[in-house]
């Protein structure tokens, strides 16, 4: 099967699942020798955007799991603008150390729905949005230089393709409900309210977390206002040169504690063709 163009595409509000992507779409491109595109899918306004796809298109599609599926927010805009139309498909998704349960199955139904044709599918762990303690640093060289490997199966699969084959199967169900948080008690934990708060004493008004902001919801005005939907993605933590971002809600700190606490031995990727 002929190949004229590589894109990747990924929802990446810490910059983890954009580094897994790009440089699994890298590595492709340089196997195949083919051009590469990169696309953001992060910002509000790079989701307005309707993107099509067609026959001679492989396309590298990556997504965070939240809760153990793909982010209930942004999952809706991926099902909304995306359109295969017989594009081959890639599908990547990161995890912070602890699962990725259902969001690579949910992510495999989604583009098979939007007409793709999946041809191989990973699971990658990477630093936690959460905590530095869990994954700090990864993808590392070593995840480096197994995505560069898993490319190279993934071109190999893709010279003898002369056909459309059977999508690609991952274990999981698009369909299974999320991950219920739990605390250090072990008890369910409830921080769907929670927002991030800003010490005014570091705070230089910059706007950094405002204009990275995966749902738009600070207040460009006023960076210290959340009016908008907070999916505690962490970008404006995350990206805080003055680390003037935080959270202190009591159940979402309790989690992160559980979390610490139960989820510090390293996972390993898993990739599927």
């Amino acid at each position: 099967m002929e190949l004229r163009q590589i894109t990747a595409l990924s929802y990446s509000a810490t910059g983890v699942t954009d580094k897994v992507v790009r440089t699994l779409a890298e590595a492709l491109a340089a196997e195949l020798s083919l051009p590469l595109t990169c696309r953001s899918f992060t910002k509000p306004g790079e989701r307005e955007e309707n993107l099509s796809f067609g026959k001679g298109e492989l396309v590298i599609v990556g997504s965070p799991t939240y809760a153990g599926r793909m982010p209930n927010k942004i999952a809706p805009d991926f099902q909304a603008r995306l359109q295969g139309s017989g594009a081959l498909a890639v599908a990547a998704v990161t995890f912070g150390n602890r699962a990725y349960e259902n969001s690579l199955a949910e992510l495999c139904a989604l583009l098979e729905g939007k007409g793709f044709h999946t041809v191989a599918a990973g699971a990658f762990p990477g630093r936690h949005a959460f905590t530095d303690a869990l994954g700090e640093g990864r993808p590392d060289w070593d995840d480096k230089r197994a995505i560069q490997q898993f490319a190279k199966g993934i071109a190999g699969k893709l010279r003898k393709l002369e056909a459309v084959t059977p999508p690609v199967e991952v274990p999981g169900d698009p369909e299974a409900p999320y991950y219920i948080p739990k605390g250090l008690d072990g008890e369910p934990v409830k921080f769907l309210k929670a927002k991030p708060k800003t010490d005014l004493g570091k705070c230089c008004n910059c706007g950094v977390c405002a204009r990275t902001c995966p749902m738009g919801a600070i207040d460009p005005k006023n960076v210290a206002e959340v009016p908008g939907t907070c999916i505690k993605c962490q970008s404006c933590v995350r990206k805080c040169t003055h680390h003037a971002k935080y959270f202190d809600d009591p159940a979402f700190l309790s989690h992160v504690a559980m979390l610490e606490k139960n989820f510090q031995e390293p996972k390993e990727m898993e990739t599927f063709l």
